[in-house]
């Protein structure tokens, strides 16, 4: 996009949060300045095979890490500050400015990972700015959301004022009485907004979202009804709720036993920062539960979206070590499914009913209410800012074009808005907005290891789907066969007999290793000359020609490999990466002799037998 004046444009790259719920991750970027707004994660779907956490694609802030003047956190979710800790691990964030529950929570996640002097945290008061860089001001603006110390933000730009509103909704009776900051929302809509980023997460739903003390009497219902103990899960980083359990306990003089390391975190902080009051004998450690009547007895725990390892989860699988479901127990899941989620939180709920307990759940039941605003939350905002410019932050595509629709009806020109998607680049001037370019985006995953490489993924939705095949193949600097092909089979479905399966697989590693012999360059004498022999090229020559095999006569592609044994005492030329390949088995040096050999025979031969005794036996 071009400008007609001499002023640069503003950038503004979403890496996450569009098209989708979740890794909310946003670049403002000015000449040669960067200012990051957010770092999220996502939640893994169903076939993202042992996968803890998603993450955008950073490899633009990593070119580009020069650039970086600092960061804005808007809250405390996950899907907002819980990218922070990979990300300092690839790049220096200078500083980084939000309210003081959200860094709070985030120091802990900087000190767990040892990487707290990566950067400084700066906590910010509503209405106190912070200045970022030479082009970038921020000032944070109180909003209310599912969690407390939640804020929108104004950034002075040398080309005008942007407004990004966070997750946001309207909340006229906040929990902890923390309102929303309308009034100096309207004071820059007064002065003039060039663009307003805005939270998009319900624009499908009508009306305005309830406010969170609306929980408050149903949840006193399930107390009052309940005749022991009470389970109950929540986000841990909502706050409001587990302020509105804690007290419910209180007034029915249970004591409260917390499961869950996140749910101890937020509890401390927000105690400490005076969001949450309460004394400290309401709380009991967990091994003085049993001891307590059960009619006396809340736990409150993590696990409402059915997590693998949550507490809640173990629970119900009967695999937590102190806590076990009885006959008497009310379970309240105070939380909707995240999309993506429900399978795994109805398996959670089918297994604690088979328990015996008394689980409470769904929208019906009045437990939970949304922190995101609805349609007449979205209106207001726009009022109230009264942007030149509009973007649909936050929020699958459908959402984005319905909140684009209402802010249309509100009078802001189509041309003056975009409907964008993650990697995109909105280039702003003081006349006209426009998508004009595209930087790499995308995700990247991490499972306890660290981040997994996506032809990593992809062997393992091929291992989930057609299983594993594997050969043991070892070979003689002749090319001879020291032993019979051992064929193993995982998790493939086949109508063959595994021996016809073996049959073939053996002759096809057979036919491999005397094609590729027979095309070796020979000396004077006719013998293959062992500089030219590349094992590695011959175990990728193996694997290929098997999976040529098997989605032949199995009409399925199981994840195919050849473990190849080689001798390594000759001076072996391998040229397809450089390296030697290493052995399948052997001595510790890898060398193979001619008695190596004999012996690798006789064990075979051994082997062979054992297993025709062990079959004749098993068939009497």
């Amino acid at each position: 996009m071009s400008n007609n004046g001499s002023q640069p444009n503003l950038k503004i790259i979403p890496l996450g949060g569009l098209h989708e719920i979740g890794k909310n991750t946003c670049i403002f970027e000015y000449e040669d300045e960067i200012m990051l707004l957010d770092a999220g994660v996502g939640f893994p779907s169903q076939e993202m095979h042992g996968i803890n956490i998603v993450l955008p694609d950073m490899s633009y802030l990593r070119e580009n890490q020069h650039k970086i003047k600092g960061m804005i956190v808007t809250h405390g979710h996950e899907d907002h500050i819980g990218g922070i800790v990979y990300h300092l691990k690839q790049f220096d964030i200078p500083v980084i400015y939000g309210p003081r529950l959200a860094l709070a929570l985030l120091q802990n996640k900087l000190e767990e990972a040892g990487i707290a002097d990566r950067t400084e945290l700066k906590p910010m008061l509503p209405r106190e700015t912070a200045k970022i860089s030479r082009s970038f001001s921020v000032e944070f603006i109180r909003n209310t959301h599912s969690i407390a110390d939640s804020c929108c933000v104004a950034i002075e730009t040398p080309l005008g004022v942007i407004i990004h509103t966070g997750d946001f909704k309207v909340d006229h009776t906040p929990v902890d009485g923390e309102h929303f900051d309308f009034h100096r929302l309207a004071e820059y809509g007064e002065k003039g907004v060039l663009c307003l980023l805005s939270d998009s997460t319900n624009a499908e739903a009508p009306g305005h979202t309830p406010s969170e003390n609306a929980v408050r009497p149903n949840l006193d219902r399930v107390f009052a009804e309940a005749e022991g103990r009470l389970l109950l899960t929540t986000f841990a980083s909502s706050v409001h709720r587990v302020r509105i359990i804690l007290e419910l306990a209180q007034k029915y003089n249970r004591v409260v036993g917390v499961v869950g390391r996140s749910m101890l975190k937020v509890i401390n902080h927000a105690r400490n920062l005076g969001y949450i009051q309460c004394p400290d004998n309401l709380f009991i450690p967990l091994k003085e539960l049993n001891k307590t009547p059960d009619e006396k007895v809340v736990i409150l725990t993590t696990g409402s979206q059915g997590e693998p390892l949550a507490a809640l989860t173990r629970i119900s699988q009967g695999a937590h070590r102190q806590i076990q479901i009885r006959e008497n127990d009310t379970v309240v899941f105070s939380a909707n499914p995240i999309p993506g989620n429900t399978i795994a939180v109805v398996n959670s709920i089918d297994r604690l009913m088979m328990m015996g307990a008394k689980v409470v759940y769904g929208r019906h039941q009045g437990i939970h209410v949304s922190g995101h605003g609805s349609q007449e939350d979205h209106k207001l905002m726009l009022a109230l800012t009264k942007p030149k410019f509009f973007v649909p932050f936050h929020g699958e595509h459908r959402m984005l074009v319905k909140h684009a629709e209402m802010a249309q009806n509100m009078g802001i020109p189509r041309e003056n808005m975009v409907i964008i998607n993650n990697g995109d680049v909105v280039e702003l001037s003081r006349d006209r907005i426009a998508a004009t370019d595209r930087v790499q985006s995308g995700i990247e995953l991490v499972d306890h290891a660290g981040v997994v490489h996506k032809d990593i993924m992809s062997e393992r939705q091929q291992l989930a789907l057609d299983g594993l095949i594997t050969v043991a193949v070892a070979v003689s600097a002749e090319g001879q066969l020291l032993a019979q092909p051992e064929v193993n089979l995982r998790g493939v479905v086949t109508s063959l007999e595994p021996s016809q399966i073996n049959r073939l697989i053996v002759r096809n590693v057979e036919k491999t290793i005397e094609k590729y012999w027979n095309n070796l360059p020979t000396n004077a004498n006719g013998k293959p000359i062992e500089e030219e022999i590349d094992w590695t090229g011959l175990k990728v020559e193996i694997e290929s020609q098997l999976q040529r095999l098997i989605r032949r006569e199995l009409n399925s592609q199981p994840a195919t490999v050849c473990l190849l044994q080689a001798p390594k005492d000759s001076n072996v030329a391998v040229k397809s990466n450089g390296k030697p390949p290493a052995p399948v088995a052997g001595n510790q040096n890898g060398n193979k002799t001619q008695t190596d050999k004999t012996d690798k025979k006789r064990d075979f031969r051994g082997r062979r037998r054992r297993r025709r005794s062990a079959t004749t036996m098993s068939s009497q």
